[in-house]
């Protein structure tokens, strides 16, 4: 083997992941829009009382995705706690709120992007609706769906209502969850299926496999109570990071499950296989610059 030929293969390997990324659907840093659930207060009214933990870590991981490849102003509504008819708060214990505010703070998102859905519904469902209307074959909105289906299709209505049920034809959404399409938390809800139909059947639909593998902790984004193999964030030299693990931490069931941010590995890595190790070579040895992470 050459000199030269070694060189070069040596230069190959050394790329950062960031740099090389293959993304899905077209994407092109493209607008973003995501709503999770992940409500902390109980629902007495609904089957399941308790509030709903798995999106407390996945929300810093799916925004650190983004971070990573340098998109956070590409990233246009985010909304949590989407469980629409449920009690706001506590504001001491809401979980997605402090989410939230980290991934601002270490970050560099813009503020007035994140929407908590159970004290600004209609503030949420209008902008999320605006960025939909807006979207052209030009300029397309990506959308991840990592809550009940039940948000999208008020904001979808309110396309609707507004006459820009066309621009519908521009929006991709990417699903996971056959729960977070189906599930509905009151008799009036609506399903994905809904949604859908409201659209006209415009919307571009992409489900990818389920993120939860909880038999095998080395694949996907849920180990169940294995929390070792995420340990790479707990030991990171970077405060952020170590934050991101404190936020999977948190989950009250003490399960280690950020499976929602599978879909933005897949549509921005181009890979619906992730893992632990593949996050933990996609985030390095930091996520973003030193005068951005504070």
């Amino acid at each position: 083997m050459t000199k030269i030929t070694l060189l070069t293969m040596l230069f190959v390997v050394s790329i950062p992941i960031a740099c090389c990324e293959a993304q899905s659907l077209g994407y092109s840093r493209n607008r973003i829009a995501m709503s999770f659930d992940g409500n902390s207060a109980p629902d007495h009214d609904y089957k399941w009382p308790t509030g709903d933990p798995d999106d407390w870590g996945a929300l810093p991981a799916s925004c650190a995705i983004i971070a990573k490849l340098g998109l956070q102003k590409q990233l246009v509504h985010c909304s949590y706690n989407n469980f629409i008819d449920s009690p706001p708060g506590p504001d001491a214990e809401n979980q997605l709120k402090i989410s939230a505010d980290g991934v601002i703070k270490y970050w560099g998102f813009d503020r007035d992007v994140f929407f908590d859905v159970t004290i600004e519904q209609r503030q949420a469902v209008e902008n999320l609706a605006a960025e939909m209307a807006m979207s052209t074959d030009r300029d397309p909105l990506y959308f991840i769906h990592a809550g009940l289906s039940e948000f999208l299709y008020l904001a979808v209505k309110e396309v609707v209502r507004n006459e820009k049920v066309d621009s519908l034809a521009h929006v991709y959404l990417v699903s996971h969850s056959a729960f977070n399409e189906n599930d509905c938390r009151r008799k009036s809800h609506h399903t994905w299926n809904d949604v859908q139909q409201l659209s006209g059947g415009r919307i571009k639909y992409t489900k990818i496999k389920d993120q939860n593998d909880k038999e095998d902790p080395n694949h996907l984004w849920h180990s169940g109570k294995n929390f070792a193999v995420w340990h790479w964030m707990r030991d990171h030299p970077e405060p952020d990071v170590r934050w991101m693990y404190s936020r999977l931490k948190a989950h009250r069931g003490q399960v280690a499950d950020i499976s929602d941010c599978g879909m933005l590995f897949y549509l921005l890595v181009g890979d619906a296989d992730g893992s632990p190790v593949k996050f933990r070579d996609f985030i390095g040895n930091r996520i973003v610059s030193k005068n951005h992470s504070e």
